[in-house]
């Protein structure tokens, strides 16, 4: 898979996406990450990317010609590729936009600075993107972020194929407790069902903790995740269970 960064400060996505998983992913050919400087598509001695803003105000303005150029060549040497604008104002990037665009096979990354964007970039995006109700000091940080989510999912990239397919959020609810060795720390022990080795038993007991967990910490996703009817009477005796210690 390809992911492309368009960026005024390349330098800055070299380390973190050039290492670990994700280094050895590359050298593997299963991904490429390239970064190009927005400035080779600027216009004269000083490559000016930005420019004051009409109406007056704080700050800079990215300017719409040197995006609409390199996504231009961009598109060219990947036709399918999809483009993401990296802003504040974009939805908030979750699990299953990364398992969706695992399948565009090709992604532009368009990273901001500065006050923001011409309002003219956004039509020549995709889609656009948030991590939260936060604002950077550019969307470098974020694109990072989305290619770690996007690119774990690429088949081959995680050493256990199964991986991917029991993190928080990939069933809509969040994983369930892990335990290794020892058994027994600062007095808290594994849980006896870990050690039984009966995996039907194993199995039920990490589905009522997801539910659990769950229900606690992020209530909101039980909305929309697809619950069975066993799934919905564990999450009734819970809730009664909760209810009562109250």
């Amino acid at each position: 898979m390809k992911f492309d960064i368009l960026t005024l400060f390349p330098d800055l996505c070299a380390s973190p996406l050039s290492g670990s998983i994700l280094g050895k992913a590359s050298d593997r050919g299963l991904i490429t990450i390239q970064a190009h400087n927005l400035r080779d598509w600027a216009e004269g001695r000083h490559q000016v990317t930005d420019d004051i803003p009409y109406g007056g105000g704080d700050g800079m303005v990215m300017k719409p010609e040197p995006v609409a150029k390199a996504l231009t060549a961009l598109r060219q040497q990947n036709p399918a590729a999809r483009v993401l604008l990296m802003t504040p104002q974009g939805r908030t990037f979750r699990q299953s936009d990364a398992q969706r665009l695992t399948e565009a096979g090709s992604l532009i990354f368009v990273c901001g600075r500065y006050e923001g964007f011409d309002e003219r970039i956004r039509t020549l995006v995709d889609d656009e993107f948030s991590l939260g109700d936060f604002v950077l000091t550019g969307g470098e940080l974020a694109a990072m972020v989305m290619i770690d989510a996007v690119a774990r999912l690429v088949p081959g990239v995680l050493g256990s194929a199964g991986s991917a397919l029991t993190d928080s959020f990939a069933d809509g609810l969040l994983e369930h407790p892990h335990y290794t060795r020892p058994v027994e720390f600062n007095g808290l022990r594994v849980p006896d069902v870990l050690l039984s080795g009966h995996h039907a038993e194993i199995a039920r007991w990490r589905r009522r903790q997801q539910l659990q967990r769950t229900l606690e910490r992020r209530p909101d996703l039980l909305d929309d995740a697809p619950l069975s009817e066993s799934d919905r009477a564990i999450l009734k005796e819970l809730r009664s269970s909760h209810e009562a210690k109250q």
